[in-house]
């Protein structure tokens, strides 16, 4: 299988509906894939309302023969990728459009608080702390992390550092136009979970995106060379905190290890590596245990530059959720950036002779994990 279109529809603060923004999506998708709706019998999408694939569908005029809505957050575009692989080698679909977007910083929808649901068994241990959901989950992992192998919030800090980088290369970026961030600005700013500051953690925008798939044989015959569905890998491993033993393991090592397997790669043969960098410490353990180094080796991994433009290590070179864009499940954008790259069109910010990308989604508390990896090989 191969994804023939991707693209993002409009981003930031755009004062647009979520059903706009994402028929923005998929129709710019398949514009880019010189496809049109009248091709698509597969539709994948999340984040509308209750029932996404009928809202988005009738909204679209379609009636598709194979929907997904599957529901794990910030990885959900990931897993969908290979549910429509898999669909589409099946005969249950020929052409599969994956969307996702949201209004939410227009709609001033996302709350610091987020979402507590006060039925659930976690709760009643939870809840009467107070956390903030899920950014102080995502804080005590980098605080457990640092108790275990060492580490200081300015080592952490190069994330969010190397993802401005990588934003300034971006017109699309949401702080392209904001100038170069230091480590003592991501140190400085409020802190809003210790050890996280609001330069840790990610944007609040509007925006999305779509990307299209189908078979190999009908890609070649497309606009673009095909970008190939090489491998794919996911786990779910908890719904809350209280049930996590280690908050410095993440589902990510099985997911990868699957991933990679599937694909017939180590790390080493990676040109293009797109983690959801929610938080700072979201993007260290996912390039953790996806094997780029070794358990808690991450924050000197990523030093000296490793992760900026013209380092070793290609990451988030959208400028991800920190500096790029963050409409609530980031996991599309994350392909859509790596076919750019793969396809050799990202401009200023283009990774030289990139053969390999991959696409690592997060959801929930470090809940959910999904591994893609592509190729023009």
């Amino acid at each position: 299988m191969a994804i023939v279109g991707a693209a993002e529809c409009d981003l930031g603060s755009t004062g647009k509906s979520t059903l706009t923004l994402q028929t923005q999506a998929v129709t710019r998708a398949l514009a880019d894939a010189g496809l049109t709706l009248a091709d698509v019998d597969g539709l994948a999408t999340t984040g509308v309302s209750r029932f996404s694939t009928t809202q988005l569908a009738e909204y679209l005029g379609q009636q598709p023969r194979w929907v997904d809505s599957t529901f794990v957050g910030g990885s959900a575009a990931e897993m969908m990728v290979a549910r429509a692989t898999q669909a589409i080698d099946a005969g249950q679909a020929s052409t599969v459009v994956i969307s996702f977007a949201s209004n939410q910083r227009s709609a001033r929808s996302r709350s610091l608080g987020g979402i507590v649901e006060e039925h659930t068994p976690e709760a009643q241990f939870e809840a009467p702390y107070g956390p903030l959901y899920p950014l102080s989950y995502y804080a005590m992992a980098a605080q457990q992390y640092f108790h275990r192998y060492g580490g200081t919030r300015e080592k952490l800090a190069e994330i969010a550092v190397a993802a401005r980088e990588w934003a300034l290369l971006n017109p699309a970026a949401f702080r392209y136009g904001a100038g170069p961030l230091t480590v003592d600005d991501v140190l400085a700013a409020p802190m809003v979970s210790s050890p996280l500051t609001v330069a840790d953690c990610c944007l609040v925008t509007d925006g999305g995106g779509a990307v299209v798939l189908t078979t190999l044989d009908r890609a070649r015959d497309l606009r673009h060379p095909p970008v190939r569905v090489l491998g794919y890998g996911e786990r779910s491993t908890n719904t809350s905190m209280t049930a996590v033993e280690d908050l410095t393991v993440t589902g990510a090592r099985e997911s990868g290890r699957e991933a990679f397997a599937r694909a017939g790669i180590t790390p080493a043969d990676v040109d293009v590596l797109e983690v959801y960098d929610s938080f700072t410490i979201t993007a260290a353990l996912s390039i953790e245990a996806l094997g780029f180094c070794g358990p808690g080796e991450v924050l000197d991994f990523i030093s000296d530059g490793r992760i900026r433009p013209g380092g070793e290590l290609a990451l988030d070179t959208s400028g991800g959720g920190l500096s790029y864009c963050h409409p609530g499940q980031y996991g599309v954008l994350l392909l859509v950036e790596a076919v750019r790259q793969l396809r050799g069109e990202a401009g200023a910010r283009q990774v030289p002779d990139a053969r390999v990308a991959v696409a690592h989604g997060t959801g929930g508390i470090l809940s959910t994990h999904a591994t893609v990896v592509l190729g023009v090989r």
